[in-house]
């Protein structure tokens, strides 16, 4: 009798999730990185954000590469505003924000 034990393979990452990893490391790097090679993991990871499912798989990519979750973000902005970000974080962005939109006009104006 020949038996025989399947091992399960681990899972394997996801586009997003290479990708998120390849741009953080982009990011982070301590010596200046190629534009075009850092455009081109942009816009692979964008047309990737495009084709998935926000889940939980998704967030937890996000919630593990910074860089990924800001594209993320920007790219959700016009339908969810700041979507990731901590409100705290939001509401006082917004209120520097108007600070120094106030601060300005005050400025033309005298």
């Amino acid at each position: 009798m020949n038996s025989h034990l399947s091992a399960k393979s681990p899972p394997r990452p996801s586009v997003v999730q290479t990708l998120a990893h390849l741009l953080e490391r982009l990011e982070r790097s301590p010596v200046p990185v190629d534009p075009e090679q850092y455009r081109t993991v942009v816009v692979h990871l964008v047309q990737e954000f495009a084709s998935v499912k926000p889940d939980g798989t998704l967030e937890a990519v996000l919630d593990s590469y910074p860089a990924a979750a800001e594209l993320y973000e920007n790219l959700q902005y016009q339908h969810a505003g700041l979507c990731r970000s901590a409100l705290e974080f939001s509401m006082n962005a917004e209120l520097r924000a108007k600070d120094v939109i106030d601060r300005a006009r005050r400025t033309a104006n005298q």
